[in-house]
């Protein structure tokens, strides 16, 4: 399983990035894909995640309505969509893979995106300045 995730750089507060994950030696459909981020000192935060099977997805309360997650099958790729960019959204950013689609209907559950994937990539540094 391989994870490249791509996409980060700089913006100012207000700004919109897009994320890729690019996804390979593993069958798309039959995992779920998410986006976790970490600010230095912190712990790991789940931020968004889906299943390129149905569409089902999961995003965490504090990036409903400006983080959009999608995938394109025919390029095994996942996309994260931030716009309107604080401050507070700087950190890096990893996408990470698991064959238990059944954990994103878990977090919709319970209403938080546990750190549970078990194939990571790298990650890719987004940096907001206000």
């Amino acid at each position: 399983v391989q994870l490249q995730a791509s996409g980060g750089g700089l913006v100012q507060a207000g700004g919109s990035l897009r994320l890729s994950c690019a996804a390979s030696g593993f069958t798309f459909d039959d995992y779920a894909i998410g986006w976790y981020r970490q600010a230095p000192g912190k712990e790991r935060e789940g931020v968004a995640c889906i299943s390129p099977r149905d569409g089902n997805t999961y995003s965490a309360d504090s990036v409903k309505g400006r983080f959009t997650i999608s995938t394109e099958n025919a390029k095994n790729t996942v996309y994260l969509q931030m716009d309107s960019l604080k401050p507070e959204d700087t950190p890096i950013y990893y996408c990470a893979a698991d064959d238990r689609q059944s954990l994103i209907t878990t977090f919709q559950a319970i209403g938080r995106m546990l750190y549970e994937f078990i194939y990571w990539g790298q990650g890719t540094l987004v940096t907001v300045s206000s």
